[in-house]
């Protein structure tokens, strides 16, 4: 859902949109290349996601020469009630980089809000180069535009400060000692248990977060909350940075191109290129694009990962 950078910036921006457009209010939020969490307040969650997903799609079809639906006909949602069940799910949607191996801490990860609450306590207070109003528009979806009260960085993302209920969520973990432990806290069955004995409601737990998360690998995102790095692994950005950049002009010739103009069997075909390159640079071979042998060196990748950056399922 999101190939690049600016993919997950305007994500973000699409969502902060119809925040404001529904008069909902956004307590955190985790944007991944696959997919997005996000903790809402909110009494028309259907309309809220239909107005992401519809400005999202047009950005994403347009720049990427694609047509059709993005991503599942439903939207994924859980209820929580009780503030131990609301402070769990929460910490699970601010930790998803950690989780999806992205960064060894949830503050690592760039593309989510975990950096936006208790910022005076944690030292983590800036100022951002913001973007001149006249320039805004070129970060929003076509015909949308951005009360001038809420700012945009310089690198066209809405501030999520600006969007995100930040003081509705230090109340909710009451001082940045316990959000800090939460942020670092293994989940455990005492977790569940405290859950359980809020409201007798079933617990929030990360294999409810991830329903329906392609490939997700619940044993393997433990893990990475005890502080196991996996900096060897190719990012899905990375990964399709390398198929945009690097293997696409070999296809193209002239003219406009993405994958989505290939045909499934000239991606077949791709995905078995790279997967032979990648092969071949970690057994010291020479590749067949020799630009890859700098970016596959000592890095891991699979072929589930290749086929789904190629939009191959």
């Amino acid at each position: 859902m999101y190939r690049t950078e600016a993919d997950l910036i305007m994500g973000f921006n699409c969502l902060a949109l119809a925040i404001l457009e529904t008069d909902s209010r956004l307590l955190g939020e985790g944007f991944m290349p696959t997919h997005n969490h996000k903790f809402v307040l909110t009494d028309c969650f259907e309309e809220l996601t239909r107005r992401e997903r519809y400005a999202y799609t047009r950005y994403f079809n347009t720049k990427h020469f694609r047509q059709g639906r993005l991503a599942e006909r439903q939207c994924f949602s859980l209820e929580v009630e009780g503030i131990v069940h609301t402070q769990t799910a929460l910490s699970y949607v601010l930790r998803q980089g950690l989780h999806h191996g992205l960064s060894q801490t949830p503050f690592g990860y760039r593309h989510c809000s975990a950096n936006v609450f208790f910022r005076k306590d944690l030292g983590k207070e800036y100022r951002p180069e913001l973007l001149p109003d006249k320039s805004r528009y070129l970060y929003l979806p076509h015909g949308k535009s951005l009360p001038l009260n809420y700012r945009m960085s310089s690198n066209g993302l809405i501030l999520r400060e600006d969007i995100i209920d930040t003081g509705q969520v230090e109340q909710i973990y009451v001082t940045p000692r316990n959000f800090l432990y939460q942020m670092n806290r293994l989940s455990d069955e005492k977790m569940s248990r405290e859950q359980i004995e809020e409201n007798g409601l079933p617990p929030v737990t990360l294999d409810a977060i991830e329903k329906g998360v392609a490939e997700f690998d619940v044993q393997a995102a433990l893990r990475r909350e005890n502080g196991r790095a996996e900096a060897s692994r190719l990012t899905d950005l990375e990964m399709c940075r390398i198929i945009d950049d690097i293997y696409l002009p070999h296809f193209s010739g002239s003219g406009e191109i993405s994958i989505y103009t290939l045909s499934q069997g000239q991606r077949a075909a791709l995905a078995d290129t790279i997967l032979q390159d990648w092969q071949k640079v970690r057994n010291g071979g020479r590749p067949y694009i020799c630009q890859a042998a700098a970016l596959f060196k000592g890095r891991r990748a699979s072929v589930s990962q290749i086929r789904r950056c190629l939009a191959l399922m």
